[in-house]
């Protein structure tokens, strides 16, 4: 309904407060304000947003300047120079940077204003001598999250052996000789202090490859999942409904597929059961045409903050005791074991010459937990979130 608004009455009302505003910096912010009203709605909302966001990247390259940098607020400088993304604006790989680096900022922002005591992210800027650089973004012991990482990064050089094994594995066909690469994306781990609001994590990223005669391969991958302490199936629902309304007006079996993938990658074998109650994932991804794909990940990216926000207003203020605080520690603990044993972005980064490990794990809590043989009793709450991790369930009954 929001979107059947907005593409009647609501396009042609922000039509006219732009026709009538008559500076571009008015334009975005009508734009902008229209966007924030609109995100407040729920799941729904993340298409609005979505179509708020790309419609201001779009006016804003037709604007008098046309300057890349202008058309969002970062948490750094850019980390290619704003006059190659200005020359470049149709570029995949700038095109992904600046995408990479809205989402970063608005999720960090989004976080800040759910801290009670005004705690903000530290910011810090990095470069690689072999090429390219990042911006990690963390917030340590506040009061809502406990350690929450926001990371993006844009690499470019070649290819190390390692990465070319792991991608052959999964069925890349990759010449022999030295393989430039440039990968960009954006990666964030949100640990809260109360064990009533689940842990997110999101990825989204592009990947170019060329060979000694000069053909490219490109690809995206990436997706989003909830990690739960406690069960909490309204929780559960609303993240995977705000995720398949991303998915859908792209292509209506994404949600599905994605949903299975999600479960499966996201798996602990040793400990058979998943890491969480799973969402979206994919990798990969280089159809049906670049715009499309491009279009589709960006719709991902931002139905992020309708996901989780929610979810974090509703539980932040909960009351919780010692054993909650405890069984969030082990389940904690299950996390940082997915994360360095079987994660492949971890073992990607882990694997380039010049990586910079304090940003690779950062998705790793402050504080973890491990007990010899900790087994939850039969009807208790810890052993609900038991059964479901070693059961995914269809939480939409689709």
């Amino acid at each position: 309904m929001i979107v059947k608004i907005l593409r009647n009455n609501g396009s042609r009302f922000i039509a006219r407060q732009m026709h009538s505003t008559g500076t571009s910096s008015k334009k975005t912010s009508v734009i902008r304000t229209i966007g924030g009203v609109v995100c407040i709605g729920g799941t729904t909302a993340a298409l609005a947003y979505h179509w708020l966001t790309r419609h201001e990247v779009q006016m804003a390259a037709i604007g008098t300047s046309a300057k890349f940098a202008s058309v969002s607020r970062y948490m750094a400088e850019p980390i290619t120079s704003r006059q190659v993304l200005d020359a470049n604006r149709n570029d995949m790989k700038c095109r992904m940077e600046e995408l990479v680096m809205r989402i970063q900022h608005d999720f960090c922002r989004s976080l800040e204003a759910e801290e009670h005591f005004g705690k903000k992210f530290l910011v810090d800027r990095w470069e690689r001598k072999e090429g390219g650089g990042g911006i990690t973004c963390v917030l340590q012991d506040g009061d809502v999250f406990e350690k929450a990482g926001v990371n993006i990064s844009v690499v470019h050089g070649n290819l190390p052996k390692g990465a070319i094994q792991q991608m052959r594995s999964r069925g890349k066909q990759l010449a022999e000789g030295e393989l430039p690469f440039f990968a960009v994306g954006v990666s964030a781990v949100i640990h809260p202090r109360n064990p009533m609001i689940p842990t997110i994590h999101f990825n989204y990223r592009y990947f170019e490859v060329t060979d000694s005669a000069g053909q490219k391969q490109w690809w995206f991958g990436g997706g989003t999942d909830l990690t739960p302490y406690y069960l909490n199936e309204r929780d559960a629902e609303h993240f995977h409904r705000t995720l398949k309304e991303a998915c859908d007006p792209h292509d209506s079996t994404y949600y599905p597929r994605f949903k299975e993938w999600c479960d499966k990658y996201f798996f602990i074998p040793h400990r058979n059961e998943s890491r969480g109650v799973g969402g979206i994932f994919f990798d990969d991804l280089d159809g049906p045409d670049a715009e499309r794909a491009f279009d589709f990940v960006s719709s991902c990216a931002h139905s992020v903050i309708p996901s989780y926000l929610p979810l974090v207003r509703q539980h932040k203020n909960d009351p919780y005791g010692d054993r909650h605080r405890q069984w969030q520690l082990l389940r904690r603990g299950r996390y940082v074991e997915f994360n360095l044993i079987y994660d492949r972005g971890t073992k990607f980064g882990l694997y380039t010459p010049g990586a910079r490990y304090e940003s690779i794990l950062m998705s790793l809590p402050l504080n973890a937990k491990w007990e010899y043989m900790n087994i939850p009793a039969k009807g208790t709450e810890e052993a609900a979130i038991i059964e479901v991790l070693q059961k995914p369930k269809n939480w939409l009954k689709l």
